[in-house]
């Protein structure tokens, strides 16, 4: 089973809600989660097992933001990709630390990846980097000036919780 595959089962509206008590309380108990949301702490227990082997949770990495880690710049890189060599461009991105996402594309664009950097000199290594990849055709890059909505499901989990 793919990554796609096993993230493609449908969640319920009980579902969404104990998704979205977990959104607001990260660390709570399985018994305090039942607790809250009325139901049993094997009702909670086996939803959470059932996401897991599953894929709908995703790791606790994309809680942890990159410039904590003194990566202060982020970018956007439209990458044209010579198809004979896509998935080795692929594997050659998720080597380099400061590649954070990595998207295939419809259009004249193959790729969007996003990375992050430090300050300008090290996004122009990270650029130089990504260019000298085999397979690489070009480049075109995008400097994050502000995140203005970010990485979110809550308001697609309000909304199943609320059967709309």
């Amino acid at each position: 089973m793919t990554s796609q595959e096993s993230t493609d089962q449908v969640l319920d509206a009980t579902d969404a809600r104990l998704l979205l008590e977990l959104t607001t309380s990260p660390r709570a108990t399985g018994v305090e989660l039942a607790a809250r949301l009325g139901l049993s702490r094997n009702t909670v227990q086996a939803r959470l097992a059932r996401w897991e082997a599953a894929g709908v949770l995703r790791s606790f990495e994309l809680r942890v933001q990159p410039r904590a880690l003194g990566y202060r710049l982020s970018a956007f890189v439209a990458v044209v990709v010579d198809q004979h060599r896509l998935d080795a461009v692929v594997d050659e991105l998720a080597e380099v630390p400061e590649v954070t996402e990595a998207c295939g594309m419809t259009g004249p664009t193959d790729l969007t990846v996003r990375v992050v950097a430090r300050d300008a000199d090290d996004l122009y290594r990270i650029a130089g980097q990504i260019l000298k990849i085999p397979g690489v055709v070009r480049t075109n890059m995008t400097l994050v000036m502000q995140e203005l909505v970010g990485p979110r499901t809550a308001p697609l989990l309000r909304r199943l919780a609320e059967g709309a």
